[in-house]
């Protein structure tokens, strides 16, 4: 019914920078707050961005400044920029939007984009 699919994922060099997107598709009501998540190997998902219907982002402490969240209401698609990537990057990004569809509201994941840091 309703499918959170990402691009832009990828390998780069340490400094460089990727563009990640997040579409949403289906018979969608409404969209709330959309975010990007990620996990390393080994380690738990944690929130990297999260921005409101509204456009208000937020950022983990630690990723304040090199990442940017961006969201286009009428494309239903969030975009995170990522900027003077590290090593410590690296991870599966994974899109999550609040959402509206049917008869009720869902948290909805997508599949996840493979982000790898390495020279």
């Amino acid at each position: 019914q309703v499918q959170l699919v990402e691009s832009g994922g990828g390998l780069v060099q340490p400094g460089g920078s990727l563009r990640l997107s997040c579409a949403a598709s289906g018979s969608i009501i409404s969209i709330y707050t959309m975010g990007w998540y990620r996990q390393a190997p080994g380690k738990k998902r944690e929130l990297v961005a999260a921005i409101t219907s509204g456009g208000n982002p937020n950022y983990a402490d630690s990723l304040k400044g090199r990442f940017i969240i961006s969201r286009d209401n009428a494309k239903n698609t969030v975009y995170l920029q990522l900027n003077s990537l590290k090593p410590e990057d690296t991870a599966v990004y994974y899109c999550n939007a609040d959402l509206y569809y049917g008869d009720s509201r869902h948290d909805c994941w997508g599949q996840g984009t493979q982000v790898t840091v390495s020279s």
